[in-house]
């Protein structure tokens, strides 16, 4: 039976990894905001097989944490429904703020066209609600023809630079990537794509110390890896694996976090008891920049990071309702 969860103000527990056990959570995506670390996450809903044989994704769960240890459960941040237009398929997505709002980004399908689409979606709370930023797609599958798959829109990673400038990157197969206008709903240039080495999907940009990383999911099974440039827009120097593959899914999705003076990576593994490829489960381990700028090898791990608590951090109830 599930255990009553951590009352607020409780002892700080290790929280370990996957960090969610009473849902099958995937496809993460961070933001920090406030002194608090929030992870939206795809809820994967499909049964055990044999009658699980496809993903089954309606909403997207939230979760938030000031130590990142303990995890406060959120509920639904939003479904896919939030798009009238929209006919399933609560993909992977991203989030950011600006001026004052955050800027939610996720892929659907579009009914109509019966392909992947990206949309915006945006809200006054990084907990909602949030609504149709256009009305419409962003980005849509007959906006993009160098594949013939209806899947290759997928995955947005949404990134601003130093002076302002909003990009997107996103894509299966073939990466893309475009500037975004001021108001977060509008692409401000044409669709540019780049030739990375083996690139499967889930891209994913980061600057620090005046060095971009992009970092995606290559092969199959997927592994993650990264590349550098000193250009938003490249050229990549392509840097090497960051993780492995996972034993119980062909799929590996991540974001990087920086908070209260350490980095992290979130990811996604199937690692809770009837876990598989269509039931994914949400993890985070700690790691630490090489000197010379350069991401280590990160190793899954079940302990997951230390406690990392801010000044005025006051740990909520645990997101985990553990199974016992």
């Amino acid at each position: 039976m599930l255990a009553v969860l951590m009352v607020l103000g409780s002892a700080a527990a290790q929280a370990g990894n996957p960090l969610v056990t009473d849902k099958f959570t995937a496809d993460p995506a961070t933001l920090v905001d406030n002194g608090r670390v929030y992870l939206y996450a795809g809820r994967d809903e499909a049964l055990p097989p044999p009658e699980g044989t496809k993903y089954v994704m309606n909403e997207w769960l939230v979760y938030s944490t000031c130590d990142m240890q303990n995890w406060t459960a959120h509920g639904t941040a939003l479904r896919y429904d939030v798009f009238a237009w929209a006919g399933g398929s609560a993909w992977a997505s991203d989030i950011i703020k600006r001026d004052g709002k955050y800027w939610f980004f996720a892929t659907v399908t579009e009914r109509s066209a019966k392909a992947k689409a990206i949309g915006v979606a945006v809200a006054d709370s990084p907990l909602g609600p949030f609504r149709d930023a256009i009305g419409k797609p962003l980005i849509t599958n007959s906006m993009t023809l160098q594949t013939d798959i209806g899947w290759d829109d997928i995955d947005p990673g949404v990134f601003i630079d130093d002076d302002g400038q909003a990009w997107m990157f996103w894509g299966n197969q073939v990466l893309k990537y475009a500037k975004i206008k001021r108001n977060m709903i509008e692409l401000d240039s044409q669709i540019y794509t780049d030739g990375l080495p083996q690139f499967t999907e889930a891209p994913y940009v980061h600057k620090r110390n005046g060095i971009y990383y992009l970092s995606y999911s290559r092969d199959w099974p997927e592994y993650t890896v990264y590349s550098t440039s000193d250009k938003i827009t490249g050229p990549w120097r392509y840097r090497g694996k960051i993780m492995d593959k996972n034993l119980k899914t062909g799929t590996v999705h991540h974001a990087f976090v920086e908070f209260n003076g350490k980095s992290y990576i979130v990811y996604h593994n199937a690692e809770l008891p009837s876990g598989g490829e269509y039931r994914r489960s949400v993890a985070v381990e700690e790691f630490t920049y090489n000197a010379d700028g350069t991401i280590p090898f990160i190793a899954q791990t079940t302990a997951g990071p230390a406690a990392n608590p801010t000044a005025a951090c006051k740990p909520q109830a645990s997101a985990q309702a553990r199974q016992g």
